[in-house]
């Protein structure tokens, strides 16, 4: 009987691996290396944000600024804006005379940079400010990032800027 079994174990490896080579034997079909070749399509990218339209954004805007550093003293002044690249500037409460603003567009953004001038926030401190800003509707929101004429390590703060049109 222990020759039966060791005969019939013998049959069942053998079996076994007969199914395996079967399995494993390899497919002569040729492959198609042309798909792996050529670029992937092409992922639907979400569309760009329209360009900005000064006239859309010509008025005055009451803005605000924010330190990001968690400090809520807020800088405000008003915002006029010109339906072209030129007569832009920023009036602050108590100061007779508007800073100038130069701004560029790129997209849905409006860059303005503007200075130097004396600082609003530190007194007797000349400040060069870049701002970028997106303009919806009647609001607007950026950053602004003012750079101090100083020789010390707060020369730069940004900050988080709002505002609305004026109606």
């Amino acid at each position: 009987m222990t020759k039966l079994h060791t005969a019939s174990r013998l049959a069942l490896v053998c079996a076994s691996a007969a199914m395996l080579a079967a399995c494993a034997k390899k497919d002569e079909t040729p492959v198609d290396t042309t798909a792996a070749m050529s670029p992937p399509a092409a992922a639907t990218a979400p569309a760009p944000a329209p360009a900005v339209n000064l006239a859309d954004v010509a008025g005055k805007w009451n803005v605000r600024s924010v330190p990001t550093t968690g400090d809520s003293s807020a800088t405000t002044y008003v915002l006029t804006a010109t339906d072209n690249t030129s007569g832009w500037t920023i009036a602050f409460p108590k100061r007779p005379t508007p800073v100038k603003v130069n701004i560029a567009t790129d997209g849905d953004s409006v860059m303005m940079d503007a200075g130097p001038y004396e600082s609003v926030r530190r007194k007797g401190v000349q400040v060069t400010t870049h701002a970028v800003n997106h303009f919806s509707g009647d609001n607007v929101t950026g950053v602004t990032t003012a750079h101090y004429n100083v020789k010390t390590a707060d020369s730069v703060l940004t900050l988080n800027t709002t505002g609305t049109r004026v109606k």
